[in-house]
């Protein structure tokens, strides 16, 4: 009877596992990241949080997907359930770009009133943020949990986090050392960038996605000339699965045209 807990230790769990303690420590020590940012006054802090959300956000959509993606289709949902993780990207990436904006927008504000900074608390939290990615990413990368793409694509993720914490440990340098504040704002506004970077990019894939666009890996025109050659004529969408179909929607044929 033993073997009926042997998918309990199956490569699916272990990424679970690995992404659940990931999220864990991501999310926790964001939420610690915001508090700390808003007791020294550090907008650096608070830009890193919001790095930090964007590890957490693909960390739990990386997580979300390996458990619909054990849920079977049935007749209602054809497709399962893993549109929602591309849904909640979508949402989450509108979040960061507004984010974003009002990071930005109070950075500019620090330049022309510039306002204390407690350099000690912020180096303090800056340098616990970075051992929580070190963490982080340690726990994603090592056994075979490494191999799995979602697993792989988070663990970038939070590799790409790790810029925003030597970013604000630099800056609290700066402050402890020399008293000088603005760098706290200029660095705010660097980390944005980083996480309007990443909001961009997956806006544009979850809406590619949602619109079910062809993938950039994918060359349509190539595909299309292996399945149909010889001078066929192909709609440039093909659909392949059910759905409204307007005029638009033609399928592929040879020589004639098929009319519906």
């Amino acid at each position: 009877m033993a073997h009926t807990h042997s998918h309990s230790h199956t490569p699916g769990n272990d990424n679970a596992k690995r992404l659940m303690l990931a999220f864990g420590v991501t999310a926790t020590f964001m939420v610690i990241e915001v508090i700390g940012g808003l007791v020294s006054g550090s907008l650096a802090l608070l830009a890193d949080a919001g790095h930090m959300l964007t590890d957490a956000a693909a960390l739990l959509f990386a997580l979300l997907a390996v458990q619909f993606a054990r849920r079977p289709p049935n007749a209602r949902h054809t497709f399962g359930w893993l549109r929602l993780t591309t849904l909640a990207a979508f949402v989450n990436a509108i979040a960061l770009v507004v984010i974003t904006v009002l990071i930005v927008w109070e950075a500019v504000q620090r330049f022309r009133h510039p306002q204390p900074i407690a350099g000690a608390t912020m180096m303090v939290i800056a340098v616990a943020g970075l051992v929580a990615n070190i963490l982080a990413f340690w726990i994603l990368h090592r056994g075979s949990g490494e191999k799995n793409l979602n697993v792989r694509a988070a663990a970038l993720h939070v590799l790409g986090d790790l810029l925003g914490s030597v970013g604000a440990i630099v800056a609290a340098l700066v402050i402890l050392y020399t008293g000088w504040t603005p760098v706290d704002p200029i660095l705010s506004v660097l980390v944005s960038c980083l996480v309007l970077r990443s909001a961009w990019r997956l806006l544009k894939e979850s809406l590619n996605e949602l619109l079910e666009g062809a993938p950039r890996s994918l060359d349509v025109a190539a595909l299309q000339r292996d399945i149909y050659p010889g001078g066929t004529r192909c709609s440039p969408r093909p659909r392949l699965a059910g759905g409204g179909k307007t005029g638009d929607d033609a399928p592929c044929t040879g020589r004639s045209t098929a009319r519906s």
